[in-house]
C-alpha cells in the first residue's frame, strides 16, 4: 500500500481527484462541496506533493505510469476497486492512464499533459519551473503579495484566468506547495518521455475539458486531443485558465456530476 495524504467527503459512487504538477489536493476546493453531494470524493496528494511523502526509489520515478501505479496501490489499500477519476494537467494524464488500464469507470481530464509539440512541452516545463523558483524566493512576502488583488493577479495569472477571485490564504498555500514539492523535478523531467497513447474508449466514458485562456497548456493543444481521442466528449471552458476550478466552479462541478 502507498500512503498518501487525502481528504474524503460525500456519498455516492467514488470519485478520485488528482492534481497537477506542483499542485496539491486543495486545488479542487472550489468544487468539492458541490460534487460531494453526489459523489464519494477522494482528493489526494500525489507522492512528493502536498503532504504526501516522496516515493521510494523506483524505475521511471515521477512518470505518469509510475504515479498511476502509486495511485492504484493507494486505492487498493482503501479497498476501492471501482471508481471514477478526474485529473488536472499531470493528474489528467494519470487519469487517462488509469482509464487505459481499465481501473477507472469514467475519466474526466482537465487540460491533460501530453497533447503538445516539443516546443509546447518545453514551454510548460519552463514556465511552471519559473513560477516555482519565484514562489520560493518570495516565500516570506507571499502573504502580503496575495493579500492584494493586484498581487494575486501578478503572481497567479499563469494558472488562473480570474486570479483576483482567489482566496488569499489559498493562493499562499498553493504557491508554497509549488515551491516546496520534492517530487517536482522528477515529474517535470519525465514529461520528455511521455507519448500520447490511443486510449480505448469503448468501455468507459472519457471527457476532456480545456480552458480557452490556459497559459500553461494553451488551448490549441485541445485540438490535438480531439484528433487523438475522437470518441471522447470534448468540452470547452470559455474564459477559464489552466486551473479552471476557481474560474468557473459551477461548470467544472457539472462535468463531474
Amino acid at each position: 500500500m502507498t500512503e498518501l495524504a487525502y481528504e474524503r467527503r460525500g456519498s455516492g459512487p467514488p470519485l478520485v481527484l488528482i492534481h497537477g504538477l506542483g499542485s496539491h489536493r486543495q486545488v479542487w476546493t472550489p468544487i468539492v462541496a458541490e460534487v460531494s453531494t453526489r459523489r464519494d470524493v477522494i482528493a489526494l496528494d500525489l507522492p512528493g506533493f502536498g503532504e504526501s511523502p516522496l516515493w521510494p526509489p523506483a524505475p521511471h520515478a515521477g512518470s505518469v505510469a509510475h504515479l498511476a501505479d502509486r495511485v492504484e496501490s493507494f486505492l487498493d489499500g482503501l479497498g476501492i476497486t471501482a471508481f471514477e477519476v478526474a485529473g488536472s494537467s499531470l493528474g489528467g494524464g494519470i487519469a487517462l492512464e488509469l482509464g487505459r488500464r481499465g481501473r477507472a469507470t469514467a475519466v474526466t481530464a482537465f487540460a491533460p499533459i501530453g497533447f503538445w509539440t516539443g516546443a509546447g512541452r518545453r514551454w510548460c516545463q519552463s514556465v511552471v519551473t519559473a513560477a516555482r523558483v519565484v514562489a520560493g524566493r518570495l516565500d516570506a512576502r507571499l502573504p502580503a503579495i496575495m493579500a492584494a488583488p493586484a498581487g494575486r493577479a501578478a503572481f497567479c495569472s499563469l494558472f488562473y484566468a480570474r486570479p483576483r477571485r482567489l482566496d488569499p490564504a489559498d493562493a499562499v498555500s498553493a504557491a508554497r506547495a509549488l515551491a516546496t514539492a520534492p517530487g517536482f523535478a522528477a515529474a517535470r523531467d519525465a514529461f520528455a518521455d511521455l507519448r500520447p497513447q490511443a486510449y480505448d474508449q469503448t468501455t468507459i466514458p472519457v471527457t476532456i475539458a480545456w480552458g480557452t485562456r490556459d497559459a500553461v497548456l494553451p488551448f490549441p493543444q485541445s485540438r490535438r486531443a480531439r484528433t487523438r481521442l475522437p470518441n471522447a466528449r470534448h468540452v470547452t471552458l470559455p474564459g477559464c485558465g489552466h486551473l479552471p476550478f476557481a474560474d468557473d466552479p459551477s461548470a467544472c462541478a457539472a462535468l463531474l456530476t
